[in-house]
């Protein structure tokens, strides 16, 4: 089961490619922004619960097709771009087995414990 998800995600990310492709911006924008979401680590040094929250959100694909959705009914190339990024950043983290967090725990996730067992 998990090779089909990692296999889902793969697809959505090259998915996510395919749609920067027809937007109108360069590929080192894609590659300069690819790790943006990350920043939503930051709500880790407010709080545990304050951090899963912020992370989960930015992490989560309906706030990334929101955003691209957005972008794409008010014709605003910024929001089309973040919705991509935001996108094919959460795929790829899937990927890699990097899921929404738990706040019981940094490494309990949605995918299962990550890191070394």
């Amino acid at each position: 089961m998990r090779n089909i998800l990692k296999l889902e995600e793969l697809l959505m990310f090259l998915l996510s490619i395919i749609a920067f492709n027809h937007l109108n911006f360069d590929w080192w924008w894609f590659l300069a922004l690819f790790l943006l979401p990350d920043i939503s680590f930051l709500g880790y040094s407010i709080s545990v619960k304050f951090g899963t929250y912020f992370y989960n959100f930015f992490h989560h694909k309906g706030f990334a097709i929101a955003l691209g959705v957005l972008g794409y009914y008010i014709d605003n190339e910024i929001l089309k771009l973040l919705g991509v990024i935001f996108f094919s950043h959460s795929s790829f983290d899937r990927i890699l087995g990097y899921g929404l967090k738990y706040s019981d725990d940094f490494k309990n996730t949605h995918l299962g414990k990550i890191g070394k067992k």
